[in-house]
């Protein structure tokens, strides 16, 4: 049986509260890491879990669609936009910016040093046999980010389809597809790319992080979206605000201990110091908290007009219309009222 509702007249609490996260830092990982989340909701007798530890008939495709009332997601936004624009009921409620290292990598004495000298090369577009192939959004995203720097397009390069398995290792067939000599350039992000660029010797050209303007950098997970279907935002907004409560909290604490997040971000991520260290700038620690200001809001519909024209949407998605701030400005009231 579920838990009674705190309000008499309004729905039954659930009896489970899941949360889903990419292996990135994200605040949710670090609450999850700390516990701070099962001890949130024990009182009330509702189980917080991970989708990624749920077996797979519960666990399904419910990351991408989204297609689960109690579901907060925070992951990148290409299959957050993705689910909205197909019509599943979700609300944006915070935005988090996190650099992760973005690279074009090239082979080494190929002599390209920089996005001018990609003009007329071969860019590596792999291609997921998955519903939503956000893998494919982000290498597309990735290349018209470093063209645009150097005021180039598409157009000027050759887009080169690589087929890639539905779960093999990241960046792989890529990387063996510049190490053949079949690409001249290839996208990467985050600490498996950096070890993984490592064992194919491949070198930097392009580095993302270093360029002035963060609309060179929009793609999969800046901004990273936090999402809540809207049925579980209707029926208890309490809970809502106090979940995102917990990740204000977990960004704040984060903020503190940079050897902590590392920690975390080894466990989340699967890469080692090496590869943790090399993906995630200094002060990374420091950005983990989430908000719904106008500029992010801006750089999300950037990403929004991008996958439309590419493809990725079925529909387009109103991005202001999208967000709702209020369980924002709730978990914050929360916050300051508490001791």
């Amino acid at each position: 049986m579920s838990p009674a509702p705190a309000v008499p007249g309004t729905p039954p609490y659930p009896d489970t509260l899941w949360f889903t996260r990419c292996p990135v830092p994200t605040a949710t990982g670090i609450a999850a890491d700390q516990g701070w989340l099962a001890a949130e909701f024990a009182a009330d007798g509702i189980e917080v879990r991970s989708l990624q530890d749920a077996p797979p008939e519960v666990a399904a495709d419910h990351h991408y669609t989204h297609a689960l009332a109690g579901l907060f997601r925070e992951g990148g936004n290409v299959p957050a936009l993705w689910a909205r624009s197909r019509g599943e009921r979700t609300r944006l409620i915070g935005l988090t910016w996190i650099e992760e290292r973005q690279t074009i990598l090239v082979r080494e004495g190929s002599g390209i040093r920089s996005a001018e000298q990609l003009r007329g090369a071969r860019l590596a577009v792999p291609r997921h046999p998955i519903g939503i192939d956000f893998w494919r959004a982000m290498a597309l995203a990735g290349h018209r980010g470093a063209l645009d720097s150097a005021q180039l397009g598409l157009t000027d390069v050759t887009l080169t389809d690589i087929p890639a398995e539905r779960d093999g290792d990241q960046w792989a067939a890529e990387l063996a597809a510049l190490r053949d000599g079949r690409v001249d350039a290839v996208y990467v992000k985050g600490a498996l790319a950096v070890e993984a660029a490592r064992r194919y010797g491949a070198v930097p050209a392009v580095e993302l992080d270093a360029l002035a303007d963060r609309r060179h950098r929009v793609n999969n997970g800046t901004p990273r979206p936090i999402t809540v279907h809207q049925q579980l935002l209707d029926e208890h907004p309490e809970l809502v605000a106090r979940f995102v409560a917990v990740l204000l909290r977990a960004a704040d604490w984060a903020a503190d201990r940079p050897a902590e997040v590392a920690r975390i971000l080894g466990a989340e991520t699967g890469a080692g110091p090496e590869g943790v260290a090399g993906a995630y700038a200094g002060g990374g620690h420091r950005t983990l908290h989430l908000d719904l200001s106008a500029e992010r809001l801006d750089l999300l519909a950037q990403q929004e007009r991008f996958l439309h024209a590419h493809g990725f949407l079925a529909d387009r998605v109103d991005v202001q219309a999208w967000a709702d701030p209020a369980p924002l400005a709730a978990a914050r009231a929360l916050l300051a009222a508490r001791p």
